[in-house]
């Protein structure tokens, strides 16, 4: 087995050590609910569509092949069907507890209007507040300003239909 190391074995380790109940004692219910409620306040006002994902560990198929933590958030992005909104402006926000990992993914609307810089400076915000074990103010913060960027170029207009396309729950996987 090519590129099969020590650096592997570890990795694999730490993906399946961390588990759902794990993921349950970091994001109890109660606060998946206050981040629902979050997410279908924050999409009254315009017309985007925001899921948080939050995973403990990798599948092995992306472990043996040493996939990074980006490459997931994509499949799930699609998986999530984040990027079958109207107007191509949806936004995952996807947590691999496991690595510590962050990713926004955004699709090509919304994505047109933001630079790499300001997303990046988004996941390293979200990260200083999950070092200090602030989840809930980290996710909340970054809800808020995914949800401001929505606002500002897909903002709702007043008296439209402005459907909800996706679920607004954090998907635990």
């Amino acid at each position: 087995m090519a590129g099969f190391s020590f650096k592997t074995l570890g990795r694999i380790w730490r993906h399946r050590w961390i588990d759902e109940a794990q993921v349950r004692r970091v994001l109890p219910a109660d606060m998946l609910e206050r981040l629902t409620r979050r997410v279908a306040a924050s999409e009254h006002r315009h017309t985007g569509e925001i899921r948080i994902c939050v995973e403990a560990g990798l599948p092995m198929s992306y472990l043996w092949r040493d996939a990074p933590a980006r490459q997931r958030a994509i499949m799930l992005f699609g998986k999530l069907r984040v990027w079958d909104t109207a107007q191509n402006n949806g936004v995952l926000v996807y947590l691999l507890l496991a690595e510590h990992a962050i990713e926004i993914v955004a699709d090509r609307g919304i994505d047109a209007h933001v630079d790499a810089a300001e997303w990046s400076s988004m996941t390293q915000r979200m990260g200083a507040a999950f070092r200090e074990g602030r989840f809930e103010d980290g996710l909340t913060q970054a809800l808020e300003e995914v949800s401001a960027l929505l606002v500002t170029h897909f903002p709702a207009a007043e008296g439209s239909d402005n459907r909800n396309e996706l679920p607004d729950a954090p998907v635990v996987l």
